[in-house]
């Protein structure tokens, strides 16, 4: 906008200096006649001849001047009428313009961790951020790493589009490199970047990768590692096409049917049939805000690399989530959700959506999960939280072994120091645990430094 408004005002300018330079040649002419006729006083006839036929000639070419000039001023006068009536290029409010802004934030995370039923890999996305279902069970031998990642750094890039002023159209892409492949940590650590939002908006309606309806963002506590409460809370990004109208949103979302296998073992078919369908209404106010979800799925596989199963069944769960204001500035966040089938949404996938029985059929999996989460301001710079989260499902034992988790939990406390607005620095220590079906456990003990600037 600004390029555009110098480029639209420097014929303006030019003419403003071209009226400035035309004066000051007549005054100088007039002052330059003065000059010669009080230096000769005592003319001859000839040389006052001479001199009356140049203020003539000096008088023509004032008037030429005198006529430019205005003829100049004119055009000023409307050009700048003009600059005063159109927004400049770029302008929002002008249909068919484009705006564009972008934001993210760059963050640095040193994390030394041990972890009691064996190692986790080496340069693996699992030492990054709490994966509850990968948490080893059984090992010899405890593991201890520390790992330093830039991984999180994310970039965001949005536009609007003025389509008149009942309309409103805009975009949202969002890149970060988790959970991708790159460089080795002996040199370059150069991980690819992902897609994790991109997204259209037009009025109402959203079309696009975005966050799940079924998840209530707001509700993530404030925690350095990447979710916080990974047992306990709905997570999950996918394609989807949502409506919203004031608190209420309904929409229809990737579907994709995990099962677990006879052998214990995770079956990603891809013969889904139905869109998820999610149902959502927010509230909100001076207290703070409160979510409560619905979602109905339905499961459904088809392949012959599975005794020959071909079967659907119905899943479907209810979730509670909000954040209430404690005092003036502090919150208490929460979440609680339950219901068959929704293994792939709670806990990245803690346990699978459903299980095969003998006779070819599909079992939904049961579970419950939640957490709760605190945050406290110890003064204008410097906040805390502390927060725990649950995870249990019902596993049909018999058609999935007991080697699948059983249980889940964990629980953190930080602290964290914002120097400058943009700028926040904090320390977290982290407990988590996962439990068979067997009975065997393995935990992890955590302690995260993180660094992140937000732009």
């Amino acid at each position: 906008m600004l390029t555009a408004t110098c480029l639209t005002a420097s014929p303006a300018l030019a003419q403003e200096a071209s009226v400035d330079d035309r004066l000051d040649r007549l005054e100088a002419l007039v002052e330059g006649l003065i000059e010669r006729l009080d230096a000769q006083p005592g003319a001859t006839e000839q040389q006052q001849s001479a001199l009356l036929a140049e203020r003539e000639q000096i008088r023509a070419q004032s008037e030429a001047l005198l006529a430019a000039t205005q003829d100049l001023q004119t055009r000023q006068d409307d050009l700048a009428q003009q600059i005063a009536a159109s927004p400049p290029s770029g302008s929002a409010s002008t249909p068919g313009r484009t705006t564009f802004s972008y934001g993210g934030y760059v963050k640095l995370d040193a994390i030394s961790q041990r972890t009691s039923g064996g190692q986790l890999p080496n340069n693996s996305i699992l030492r990054d951020f709490l994966i509850p279902v990968a948490i080893p069970v059984g090992g010899d031998a405890s593991g201890f790493d520390t790992d330093f990642s830039a991984r999180q750094t994310r970039f965001l890039f949005k536009t609007e589009t003025d389509v008149g002023t009942e309309h409103k159209l805009k975009s949202h892409i969002e890149l970060d490199f988790n959970v991708t492949g790159g460089g080795n940590e002996r040199i370059s650590n150069s991980f690819v970047p992902r897609i994790r939002q991109a997204f259209i908006t037009y009025d109402n309606w959203t079309f696009g990768q975005a966050w799940s309806t079924f998840q209530n963002v707001g509700a993530l506590p404030d925690s350095l590692d990447f979710i916080g409460v990974t047992p306990g809370t709905v997570f999950d990004r996918q394609p989807l096409i949502r409506y919203t109208n004031g608190g209420l949103q309904l929409a229809v979302e990737q579907p994709e049917t995990v099962v677990t296998t006879p052998a214990g073992a995770r079956l990603e078919a891809g013969d889904d049939q139905l869109p998820d369908f999610v149902a959502r209404y927010n509230w909100g106010g001076d207290w703070g805000s409160l979510t409560a979800t619905g979602i109905v799925r339905q499961l459904h596989i088809s392949t012959d690399d599975l005794m020959g199963v071909d079967d659907s069944a119905f899943g479907y769960g209810l979730s509670v989530s909000g954040k209430l204001k404690v005092g003036s500035r502090d919150d208490f966040r929460f979440m609680a959700t339950a219901g068959d089938g929704l293994g792939r949404y709670i806990g990245l996938n803690l346990v699978n959506d459903a299980a095969i029985t003998g006779t070819g059929e599909l079992d939904p999996i049961f579970t419950y999960s939640g957490f709760a989460a605190y945050r406290h301001y110890w003064s204008d710079g410097i906040r805390s939280t502390i927060a725990g989260s649950y995870f249990k499902a019902d596993n049909p034992v018999l058609l999935t072994t007991g080697q699948v988790t059983d249980e889940s939990w964990n629980a953190f406390a930080n602290i964290i120091w914002n120097p400058v607005d943009p700028l926040d620095i904090g320390i977290e220590l982290m407990h988590a645990e996962r439990i068979l079906e067997d009975g065997r456990s393995g935990n992890l003990q955590r302690v995260q430094v993180s660094t992140r600037y937000n732009f």
